[in-house]
């Protein structure tokens, strides 16, 4: 670095610089600097497009295992607020950033995000290409890194990222799930939030939530939808939440491999069929492994806020908040029960097929029954949520609690009410209108 560089540095807000690398298991090597804490971190590499948010996804319990890259230019400018994390420590193993901002600008910020980072001791490196990255990740699929503040030779961190473990096949929720049970309510919801939000709902269901790594916000919007929320721990046996006597259960978000996630998976599946289920991400995994499904790992992933996903049942599209690496492959859940798929017998490549036909094609399933497709991403033609026809049970793959943003998927905690009080047709529901609701304007 020049003279010239270091003085016009010192005279900006950043720190002294600190060098850091980011190398990925391919040779690919990204220099830039340290923005959190020293150290080394492994994990696979990921990239999340929200534009606003950063601190719910750096604190959200389903990027274990992972080191994610905002794509977004600037992050930090508006702080840290302490309320708004998702979980009580990040997990993520690394944060990459193109430009960190270490003097915040915001009425509710009580420390800057590099001053956290360094508290929790999560490593950071900004300063790279970040666009390049993410290009680099789109071609080639995600794959294992490092960020090394420590260890700045090249040949040497490639060395030892190839020696690093693989997310696949690790049961990561084990490490994010609480150790025993706890209930969540309306005494828990967030009374500094009350500027924006109504006072919820009184509860009128009692619910059981696994937790696999459940987001704070998940847990508010059920106790807003009127749920009493009993959380516990991702193995529980199925006979003690029958001997709770619940009106449903939640199956929740989580990080990893679901194929690693028997001891959810197992349970849920002596659940189905017993009281009404809703699964969220992870949870709509294990759902999907229940039934036999088989799950794919994505090439890259959904990350950040703005997918496009349409409901079949109701033909209109969400802007949705999306964390997940792996997905279902409908077609594993059974073959097509033509007449209620609309004549087709056939499995098609892309699930955007049913958009067009404007069809919602139900599979005949082994053990359950009917399993009807319910939502598919427009940008992939990827399964996004299934419904049971014969049993209460729905589940989407991706985040209706808008933490970070958009609301437009905010119904699917008010469907879930509308099954456990028995409602045939549920998922039919205004988002338009829904999206209002609950906001003080």
């Amino acid at each position: 670095m020049s003279d010239l560089s270091e003085r016009m540095l010192a005279a900006t807000s950043k720190p002294p610089i600190k060098e850091a690398l980011l190398m990925l298991e391919d040779g690919t090597a990204y220099r830039g600097i340290s923005c959190g804490a020293e150290g080394e971190a492994f994990g696979e590499i990921c990239f999340n497009t929200s534009l606003e948010g950063y601190f719910e996804v750096i604190t959200d319990p389903s990027y274990a295992g992972q080191i994610v890259t905002m794509t977004y230019p600037q992050i930090g400018n508006y702080g840290v607020r302490e309320d708004d994390a998702q979980a009580s420590q990040p997990v993520l193993r690394g944060l990459v950033v193109r430009d960190m901002c270490y003097t915040p600008s915001n009425w509710r910020s009580e420390l800057s995000l590099p001053r956290y980072l360094e508290r929790e001791g999560v490593v950071a490196i900004e300063g790279i290409d970040t666009r390049a990255l993410v290009r680099h990740v789109r071609d080639f699929g995600a794959m294992r890194a490092v960020i090394s503040t420590i260890d700045i030779d090249c040949a040497s961190l490639l060395k030892k990222v190839k020696a690093s473990p693989s997310i696949i096949g690790v049961n990561l929720v084990q490490s994010v799930s609480c150790s025993e049970p706890y209930s969540f309510g309306l005494a828990d919801l967030a009374s500094e939030k009350s500027f924006a939000l109504s006072s919820a709902k009184e509860a009128t269901h009692r619910v059981v939530a696994y937790d696999c790594g459940v987001k704070r916000s998940i847990l508010e919007g059920l106790v807003r939808a009127g749920c009493e929320v009993t959380v516990v721990p991702w193995d529980t046996p199925a006979s003690d939440v029958l001997a709770m006597s619940p009106d449903g259960v939640f199956v929740s978000n989580g990080p990893g491999d679901p194929d690693a996630v028997a001891g959810t998976y197992e349970q849920v599946g002596k659940l189905l069929g017993e009281l009404p289920v809703f699964g969220i991400c992870m949870g709509h995994q294990m759902i999907c492994k229940a039934a036999g499904a088989q799950i794919e790992k994505l090439k890259f992933g959904h990350h950040g806020g703005n997918h496009p996903v349409v409901n079949l049942l109701t033909g209109r599209v969400e802007i949705t908040a999306q964390n997940h690496g792996f997905n279902l492959v409908f077609q594993s859940l059974g073959p097509l029960a033509s007449e209620q798929s609309g004549g087709d017998g056939e499995h098609p490549s892309d699930l955007r097929y049913w958009n067009e036909k404007h069809t919602a094609p139900l599979v005949a399933n082994k053990r359950f029954g009917g399993i009807r497709l319910t939502h598919v991403n427009l940008n992939d033609g990827t399964a996004e949520g299934i419904a049971f026809t014969d049993i209460p049970a729905f589940s989407v793959q991706y985040h209706p609690e808008a933490n970070p943003g958009p609301v437009d998927s905010h119904y699917l905690f008010t469907a879930f009410s509308r099954l456990m009080d028995g409602e045939k047709d549920y998922l039919d529901i205004d988002i338009a209108r829904d999206r209002l609701e609950g906001w003080r304007f």
